[in-house]
């Protein structure tokens, strides 16, 4: 069945029908990624968003519960060059990408020039898009759809991700770890939980107040989708938090640590999406291969002035900020993944330090 996939700019593209039939919307970006398309896919971080796969040839070793990011789908569009019609791995559960979208009513197509397409965004800059299964909008309507639809910036993501309980991921460890959950990724959990840690989540709603009161010897500030600067209640929890517990932030997470200590975001031309983005660690020179996915960036002239904030961290393609560390409090975060699932797994070693941290604070 044919599809489409318009931009507000009147930049269209024309393929098949993959997944859900229908009509849906979001900003389109690009991901580099050559493997790890359920990992994509199942991110949080992608809400609201059109995800474009570079790699040619996507769904060719099928889907697994064990390699979810999180409870569901939560990006806007799926875009690929071509999806397997054959699954072929011992971990599949034999569901082909197409019936994976499929099930989770996610609208998709392929059978479009991916290169094209991320040409088109490197050189515009990010955008609303539209994808399109059914017949009966013309490409006129739907480029006005996608002119028409919410943009990223200003826009809080954060409320439509994230669960309103809090829940044990592990209770056994010897560190209590709280993750302050704004779209979490499940390997972050069990990075936590491979050092040893107990790891409790809690929401995105929850203050200042409500997380010391489960006394946790550190607080990871979890990743998380859309404009930083739009989930001021997440910045007034990390103020809060700031000097009274170690703190490790991971992408959102970076973001809101920066902002409550007085730094600003801005939104890149087409953001960091993808497993091959070289990070250099700017104690030790050493260059780290690192997964990305965020659109927003912290303004390293923000916090230049800082004294008390040191940047650990730039990325090598543009020179933007990728981590900071507080001088006199114990806090510190990344821009990047370390956690990365699938891979490359060069920043893992970022959960050792964290441990390190909350050991060093407890005097052990």
């Amino acid at each position: 069945m044919k599809a489409r996939i318009a931009f507000e700019d009147g930049f269209i593209l024309t393929g098949r029908s993959l997944g859900a039939t229908g009509t849906t919307g979001g900003e389109a970006v690009f991901n580099t990624s050559m493997v790890g398309y359920q990992e994509v896919l199942t991110d949080p971080s992608y809400a609201g968003q059109i995800v474009t796969m570079t790699y040619p040839l996507i769904g060719n070793y099928g889907v697994n519960e064990e390699d979810a990011e999180s409870r569901g789908l939560f990006l806007s569009g799926f875009v690929v060059k071509e999806a397997s019609p054959i699954v072929s791995n011992w971990r599949s559960n034999r569901l082909t990408l197409h019936q994976y979208l499929q099930a989770n009513r996610i609208v998709a197509i392929e059978g479009v020039d991916t290169r094209a397409l991320t040409r088109h965004i490197r050189d515009a800059g990010a955008m609303n898009a539209v994808i399109s299964s059914e017949s009966d909008p013309a490409d006129t309507d739907l480029v006005r759809l996608a002119a028409e639809s919410e943009h990223m910036a200003g826009r809080d993501y954060v409320k439509d991700v994230i669960l309103d309980e809090s829940y044990t991921w592990q209770n056994e460890g010897k560190y209590h770890v709280v993750v302050y959950d704004c779209g979490v990724k499940y390997n972050i959990l069990r990075e936590l939980a491979r050092a040893g840690c107990r790891v409790t989540t809690v929401p995105a709603t929850f203050s200042a107040a409500d997380i010391l009161a489960l006394a946790p010897d550190g607080v990871m500030l979890s990743n998380g989708p859309g404009d930083p600067a739009a989930v001021d209640y997440a910045i007034e929890t990390t103020k809060g938090l700031i000097g009274r517990v170690p703190l490790f932030g991971i992408c959102l997470g970076h973001q809101m640590l920066c902002l409550a200590l007085g730094g600003t975001t801005y939104k890149l031309k087409f953001g960091h999406h993808g497993a091959n983005h070289p990070v250099k660690d700017m104690a030790t020179d050493r260059v780290m291969i690192t997964v990305q996915n965020h659109g927003f960036c912290v303004d390293l002239d923000s916090l230049g002035g800082d004294r008390n904030v040191e940047i650990t961290h730039l990325n090598l393609n543009d020179q933007t900020c990728e981590g900071i560390n507080h001088r006199h409090v114990p806090a510190f975060s990344v821009q990047f993944h370390p956690e990365a699932a699938a891979g490359p797994h060069d920043a893992k070693y970022m959960f050792g330090r964290f441990r390190e941290m909350m050991e060093k604070n407890k005097g052990v």
